[in-house]
This record gives structure tokens, C-alpha cells and sequence, in this order.
């Protein structure tokens, strides 16, 4: 296996774990503020959707996903109206959103677009590559960060931002102390209403820009049900990593890297053995979190 394999393999980490980390760090949010948030998957389809569509009538990359960060933003809003404020059931709110999304997009993509199933098309453009000179120079980092996009790059900004707000100033410590305790954060003054629903709003701003990665990054299309579970596998992320901003990446980087494995065995494996492989360590990781996590609390 040599240095370039490897660069590779990373570099493929690093971009798969791109929408994912968005989605975790929107999950993150709404659990910062004491909000279980399930409607994930539908903020990035919906996202994935509209980029694609804005990215095909418009011929702009910035149009289609200020689109998608738009339209994720719609559904978190939903979910911060229907969930947040008037206390519908979490689980009831999410499936029916994501179901709702799911059959939206494929009548939308007959009705706008004229195809079923799929869409690609030539005149579509992806994210731009940052392909710094300097960088690309480098022996090995060159090809580590090769070809990622500004995305790719913000999102880690993103999640270093998320945790100086949430840890290192005051609105951020009203916000975490939503999720620990809210009947205290109301005795104290703190709008929590407001708050929550603001979250869970601006979840469906980061989900919506993962899902603008998703289907405009590695691939330029669309496809019913393209996010294929990777909502719920941001939700797990977002709980190995405790909801913490910087440690999400880690977890993130993990499905990266799981995702990036199962696309890489399916020259010697059967892709329908190895499309499980993110979701086997899903379960896995939960399980051995699940138990540390227990075994911490059972030692206080």
C-alpha cells in the first residue's frame, strides 16, 4: 500500500465526511438546546433536491446553495413550529417530515426536471476545487487536500465557530444551559422558546448546506432518496460525539472514513455487502458509546 493509495483513501475520507459533519453539528445544536431533531434526513434531501434543480435552470453554484440552505431552513422552521413550540410528538413530526420530503422530491423531479429515479445532466457544475499551488506542491498533504471544495473547508470552520459560541461566550452558555436544565435557564430570564426554535432553524441551515455538498461535491446529481440514511448516521455522530462541536468531527470523520472503506471493497466484495458498512459501524460505535457511557455514569 503506497503513499499515494493512502493519500487517497484520505482524501476520500475527507470529503465524504463533509455532509455528514454539517448534519452532525445541526444535530448537535438541537440537542444542545434539549430538542430531539429526527427530520435531519429530510433537511438535507430536500437540500440536495433544490441545489440540484436551482444548479440546472440557473447555471450558479451560489444560487443553488444559498437554494439548499434555504429550503433545509424551511423544514428546521417546521420543525421548530410544530415540534418546539406547539410540542407535537418528536417522532411523529420527524418520520411524517422525512416521509413527506421523500415523495415530494420524486414527484418534483417528474414534475420539474421530467425523469424519474435519477437526474444528471451535463450542464450542471459542481463545487469548485481550492487548488492552492503551495499546497498541492506538498508530497504528500498536496494530494491529502487535493480537489477538496470551500465546503469542505468552511465545515470544519464551521464547528471550530459553533464551539467558541456555545463555550467561550455568554449567548452560548444560555443556550447550553437550555439542554441541561431549562425550567432554570426560564427562572433566570433566558427566552428559551425563542432559543430552541432558532436551533432547530439553524439546523436546517447546516443540514440544507450538507445536503448542497451531497449532490454537487464527489457526484453532480440527483437521485430519490440520495441520502440514504446519512441523517440518521449525522444523529450518531453527533451522540459519540457528545454534541460537542469539535469532538463531532472526530466521530464524523469516522463515517467518513466507514463510507470511504465500503466504496473501496467493491471491487473484491459485493456492493451490496459493503453499502452496509457504514451503518454495521453506526451500530457498533453507538453500542460501545452506549456502554462507556453507562459504565461512567454507574461509577459516580
Amino acid at each position: 500500500m503506497d503513499s499515494n493509495y493512502i493519500a487517497s483513501l484520505i482524501n476520500s475520507t475527507l470529503r465524504s465526511t463533509t455532509p455528514v459533519l454539517l448534519v452532525a453539528l445541526g444535530s448537535a445544536i438541537c440537542s444542545q438546546v434539549g430538542v430531539f431533531n429526527i427530520a435531519l434526513e429530510g433537511q438535507m434531501l430536500i437540500a440536495s433536491f433544490t441545489s440540484i434543480v436551482v444548479n440546472y435552470l440557473t447555471g450558479s453554484v451560489l444560487l443553488a446553495i444559498i437554494a439548499g440552505i434555504i429550503s433545509g431552513t424551511i423544514i428546521g422552521a417546521i420543525v421548530a413550529v410544530v415540534q418546539v413550540k406547539y410540542q407535537a410528538a418528536d417522532m411523529v413530526v420527524g418520520n411524517s417530515l422525512n416521509l413527506l420530503v421523500a415523495g415530494l422530491t420524486s414527484i418534483l423531479l417528474f414534475v420539474i426536471l421530467g425523469v424519474r429515479g435519477s437526474f444528471s445532466s451535463p450542464d450542471l457544475i459542481p463545487l469548485g476545487k481550492m487548488n492552492i499551488s503551495f499546497i498541492r506542491a506538498l508530497p504528500f498533504i498536496g494530494r491529502v487536500l487535493a480537489d477538496l471544495t470551500v465546503v469542505d473547508y468552511i465545515s470544519y470552520v464551521i464547528a471550530i465557530l459553533m464551539y467558541i459560541f456555545l463555550f467561550k461566550t455568554v449567548a452560548g452558555f444560555r443556550v447550553h444551559s437550555i439542554g441541561i436544565n431549562k425550567e432554570a435557564a426560564e427562572s433566570l430570564g433566558v427566552n428559551t422558546l425563542k432559543i430552541r426554535m432558532a436551533a432547530v432553524a439553524f439546523s436546517g441551515a447546516l443540514s440544507g448546506l450538507g445536503g448542497s455538498v451531497l449532490s454537487m461535491g464527489q457526484v453532480t446529481l440527483f437521485t430519490e432518496n440520495m441520502t440514504a440514511g446519512r441523517g440518521f448516521i449525522a444523529m450518531a455522530a453527533a451522540g459519540m460525539g457528545q454534541n460537542h462541536p469539535l469532538y463531532v468531527i472526530g466521530s464524523s470523520l469516522l463515517f467518513g472514513a466507514a463510507q470511504t472503506l465500503s466504496v473501496s471493497l467493491q471491487n473484491i466484495i459485493p456492493s451490496q455487502l459493503t453499502m452496509t458498512i457504514p451503518y454495521i459501524i453506526t451500530i457498533i460505535a453507538l453500542s460501545v458509546f452506549g456502554y462507556r457511557t453507562r459504565k461512567q455514569k454507574s461509577m459516580k
